[in-house]
């Protein structure tokens, strides 16, 4: 790998199920920090027939989960194939963060589906893969990963919120980082979304029309998650055991559903932010192009948000798995302690090397 910069493609596939996003990025050292540039970022939306393979995927026999597993990760690496051959690029490094199909870590076991060896075997590249499962091992949560990646890329902002198929934020308190999952975003919105034939709801529309229940956010607002201490994780496991029940209990439409949880989500995002001094928070993830969410939240916090461009609004994700997997490459830290609650912190991911 060259000395003067290191070219790597970063895979995310988010729970919301919205595709593949791939990140072609070239990182620099210099006088201690890092430094980056996004070459190209596109995001290969799911077949319905990956979409169905993949939601279905908790409930499969041992060994037709471990066939798909393989089959996610060569199907990675074709996309990966794919990404550099429309660019023309050449890259050092895959990091694939995967699908989490469960995390549990209180029970000690996370999995993110895609194999790390077929993908490298297909795009005949080294690559980080299986992030998680090192940290959970030492007794953390194994999730948020992305606030190192906030902390040396983006320190300058005093929060950094991301607004995916679920809310994380990091910040530094304490001299340490600290970051925790605060609520479901885009998970349980395109869940409900659904109901009316859409993929998701553009701008917020469809909650914008709804009425409030303040009842139904008192319930969502008293979750027992959000009375534990960070660190803290939230899975695709808790939204359907825990979440979605709640909200099944009101016989309400769809837009009135989307409004009250907008409006939960916006109580559990400031409420955190308030509590410490004011300062930007660069907020990014799909959830940042909702125009209604985000109104929402401004209205109840004096931070002021800060939408970066669109490309990174998408991709930071992306971005910084593939920094972390370069970090796991140079064998440097790459998850935080005091992030994860973990006892150590660690160098994640296993490295599968392939020989030219």
């Amino acid at each position: 790998m060259s000395n003067k910069y290191y070219a790597v493609v970063g895979m995310m596939s988010g729970t919301s199920l919205d595709g593949i996003d791939l990140i072609m990025c070239k990182f620099q050292k210099s006088h201690h920090k890092w430094k980056y540039q996004i070459i190209k970022a596109v995001t290969y939306g799911y077949t319905m027939e990956w979409k169905n393979k993949l939601n279905e995927a908790a409930g499969l026999d041992a060994g037709s989960f471990l066939l798909l597993h393989q089959e996610y990760g060569s199907f990675i690496g074709e996309q990966v194939n794919r990404f550099l051959s429309e660019g023309g690029l050449n890259a050092d490094l895959v990091a694939s963060h995967g699908h989490t199909i469960f995390h549990q870590p209180d029970k000690g076991f996370t999995f993110q589906l895609g194999s790390g060896a077929a993908l490298a075997s297909k795009c005949k590249m080294d690559t980080v893969w299986d992030f998680l499962t090192m940290d959970v091992a030492l007794g953390g949560q194994g999730a948020p990963l992305v606030p190192l990646g906030d902390e040396l890329l983006f320190g300058r902002y005093k929060f950094c919120l991301n607004l995916g198929g679920f809310a994380n934020i990091s910040n530094r308190k304490n001299n340490s980082r600290i970051a925790f999952d605060i609520c479901p975003v885009n998970i349980v919105a395109n869940h409900l979304a659904l109901r009316r034939g859409l993929e998701y709801d553009r701008d917020g529309m469809m909650g914008s029309r709804g009425k409030l229940v303040p009842e139904l956010i008192e319930e969502l607002n008293n979750l027992g998650f959000y009375k534990k201490p960070a660190p803290k994780s939230l899975g695709r496991e808790w939204v359907e055991t825990t979440f979605l029940p709640v909200l099944e209990k009101y016989e309400l439409s769809a837009e009135d559903l989307l409004r009250n949880v907008y409006e939960h989500i916006a109580i559990q995002i400031s409420s955190y932010m308030n509590e410490s001094d004011v300062g930007e928070v660069l907020v990014t993830g799909g959830g940042a192009f909702n125009t209604y969410l985000m109104d929402l939240i401004q209205k109840r916090t004096t931070c002021p948000l800060v939408i970066p461009e669109e490309q990174l609004v998408k991709f930071k994700e992306a971005l910084i798995f593939a920094f972390l997997g370069l970090l796991r490459y140079r064998n440097e830290i790459n998850c935080l302690a005091s992030v994860t609650g973990a006892s150590n912190d660690s160098s994640s991911g296993i490295v599968s090397i392939f020989k030219k």
